[in-house]
């Protein structure tokens, strides 16, 4: 007991260190989601942040990231279509805070919008602005320091852009840019004023050891916002034939990620639907706090009135009720 108090007392202080995080994976499963529960408890904001996001362009990067469906480099199902109109997005996001979500992301593929597309996103994010009380989020890439500041006078408050994997182990899912060209958008759009949110994948073939690096390095960032996605293996693409993780190797990922951000939103992302209904209760007792609601980019996600539903069974709070939620608690 005395281990988990000294463990406890750590996280507490401002999150383990890649040794202790390392030390605390080797606990018994109950003893860690405990611990993991109480930082949640004390330090996490009760309030669940609910996202959404919309496929503004889809299809045909030239990135070669082993899990995308959106990649030319693999034979894939996916729906190709340049970027949507700005009243089409503006529709989206209008049902998505209908829905009680406060947040709207714009996600295109390829490494980096051209000129033209810019002026469009700009566009799309002043119709948000002005028909929406929603904050906007953009992922984007990797945006030059000129094209954040355009992003930020146009209202955007986040940027989103995913290491993925830790440094250590991204050169394994994907060679055309690298994890530093991810961190140099991260600390320029800080720079620019703006918000940053940023997390990974797991279930790519990495060790918990991995997963732990990748945590290290987003605290490295300060990154307050982190969407954990899990593998959804995609027909046609590398990593089609991926061996799931089981629910307990989620969830220690999940601990482990609370142990050393104490304060941060934990977003459960994509692949949550492949979790039983256990499995994702416990999630939110041991860390989850935040999730992107509704479809992801190439598949699907959880209905926001079901995430509504299971953050109030959890006893978090709501920012926004919505009409036939039961025991809301307004933030």
């Amino acid at each position: 007991m005395a281990v988990l108090e000294e463990l406890l007392q750590r996280a507490l202080a401002g999150g383990l260190t890649r040794e202790e995080a390392l030390a605390a994976a080797r606990l018994p499963a109950a003893d860690l989601f405990d611990t993991a529960a109480e930082v949640t408890k004390r330090c996490a904001s009760r309030t669940f942040n609910l996202c959404g996001i919309v496929n503004a362009k889809s299809g045909r990067c030239g990135e070669n990231c082993r899990w995308c469906a959106q990649s030319r480099h693999w034979s894939t199902n996916c729906v190709v279509h340049d970027f949507l109109p700005a009243e089409t997005i503006l529709e989206a996001a209008r049902r998505a805070e209908r829905e009680g979500l406060t947040r709207f992301s714009l996600v295109t593929s390829g490494r980096k919008p051209s000129a033209r597309e810019l002026r469009s996103i700009v566009e799309a994010v002043r119709a948000l602005k002005t028909h929406t009380n929603l904050e906007v989020c953009v992922s984007l890439g990797l945006l030059r320091p000129d094209e954040l500041r355009i992003l930020k006078e146009a209202g955007v408050e986040r940027i989103h852009c995913n290491l993925e994997s830790s440094a250590g182990y991204f050169p394994s899912v994907c060679t055309s840019h690298t994890p530093e060209d991810k961190k140099a958008v991260l600390r320029a759009a800080r720079e620019a004023g703006l918000e940053v949110c940023s997390g990974g994948i797991i279930g790519m073939g990495e060790t918990l050891e991995d997963r732990i690096d990748l945590a290290i390095e987003l605290r490295d960032l300060d990154v307050p916002s982190i969407p954990i996605n899990v593998l959804v293996p995609i027909g046609g693409t590398p990593l089609e034939g991926s061996r799931p993780l089981a629910s307990e190797e989620i969830l220690r990922t999940m601990a482990l990620f609370r142990l050393i951000h104490p304060q941060a939103a934990l977003r459960f992302a994509g692949g949550r639907l492949s979790l039983s209904p256990e499995t994702v209760r416990e999630a939110l007792r041991i860390g989850i706090n935040a999730a992107i609601s509704g479809d992801m980019l190439t598949t699907a996600g959880a209905a926001p009135a079901e995430d509504r539903k299971l953050a109030l069974e959890a006893g978090y709070a709501l920012e926004v009720e919505v009409e036939g939620d039961t025991n809301a608690s307004r933030a």
